[in-house]
């Protein structure tokens, strides 16, 4: 996420109603951070060798490339009746939707995306180009699924990793710019190994591994706590799958946060399996955390 001033929200869209979803969440995003919003369309076209403009024989107005303006030009409109404050701008950027928006992502203090746009598969319940910006984008980005909603806590996963702290901190700042409460839920099934070679043992005290998974939740969320103490933190430990709770907290929360890859995840998967899971069958929007700066 980028440090400066005036970094933009950004939201990605392509002419489908998920994209103006998103749009409709984004600039109320950037009116909560007090940051400008920047419209992209990703414009593959050209690198595929297809004519660009209108047909001889066809309106003037035709062609991939209007075509491209005209579903920017839409979405600056659908901001502007949102939020008419909000400085809106729009661009057509040439290149693959992924690519373009991985780049968006490094002078941009969030990326907003739909969860399906008009490339998506009707049995697909997010995006390709969702799950890879997700993965691989340098600040965070929020997929806009589910029925976004006012009231309801601020729900984060927590695993005591390093990016899990990175989520708790983006969680508890989101929280405190909604009013909301935070939820903090660390889930566990049994022993975790904690690096390579870890050798877990056959027999464990089930009271003691309770009272552990306990601390590691306390401790992600105790600094975070004394640094904002008007946002309510409420602990939840549950025994059970990660992915389940955080989706079943999802039903009553305005948001859901979870790190890129937590503490269980291989060095070479850059989107682990919960947050995958969450981004794929959370019912409300799903913000991914892989990096953080100040706000």
């Amino acid at each position: 996420m980028s440090d400066r001033p005036g970094a933009p929200v950004v939201v990605g869209v392509d002419g489908s109603t998920s994209a103006l979803d998103a749009v409709r969440v984004a600039v109320r995003e950037a009116a909560a951070r007090n940051r400008s919003l920047r419209v992209v369309h990703a414009f593959v076209w050209p690198l595929l060798g297809v004519p660009l403009g209108p047909s001889p024989d066809g309106p003037p107005e035709g062609g991939l490339r209007n075509q491209a303006a005209r579903i920017v030009t839409e979405a600056v409109a659908e901001a502007g009746k949102v939020d008419p404050e909000v400085p809106v701008s729009g661009v057509v950027v040439d290149g693959a939707p992924t690519a373009v928006l991985l780049a968006e992502s490094r002078d941009a203090a969030l990326v907003v995306l739909g969860s399906r746009g008009l490339g998506g598969f009707a049995g697909l319940l997010i995006g390709s180009s969702a799950v890879q910006v997700s993965a691989h984008a340098t600040g965070p980005v929020l997929v806009v699924r589910g029925e976004p909603r006012a009231d309801g806590p601020v729900v984060v996963g927590v695993d005591g990793s390093e990016l899990s702290d990175l989520a708790v901190g983006f969680a508890v700042e989101e929280a405190a710019r909604r009013g909301t409460e935070l939820v903090a839920v660390h889930a566990w099934l049994h022993p975790a190994p904690l690096g390579p070679g870890d050798v877990l043992p056959l027999v464990y005290d089930l009271d003691a591994l309770a009272a552990e998974e306990e601390r590691v939740l306390a401790q992600a969320v105790a600094g975070w706590a004394e640094r904002y103490p008007d946002v309510p933190i409420r602990r939840r430990l549950v025994r059970g799958a990660p992915a389940r709770a955080l989706v079943e907290e999802s039903e009553s929360a305005q948001l859901v946060v979870v790190g890129a890859r937590g503490r269980g995840g291989l060095a070479g998967l850059l989107l682990g399996s919960v947050s995958h899971a969450v981004l794929h069958h959370g019912r409300c929007p799903v913000a991914v955390v892989r990096h953080h700066r100040a706000p």
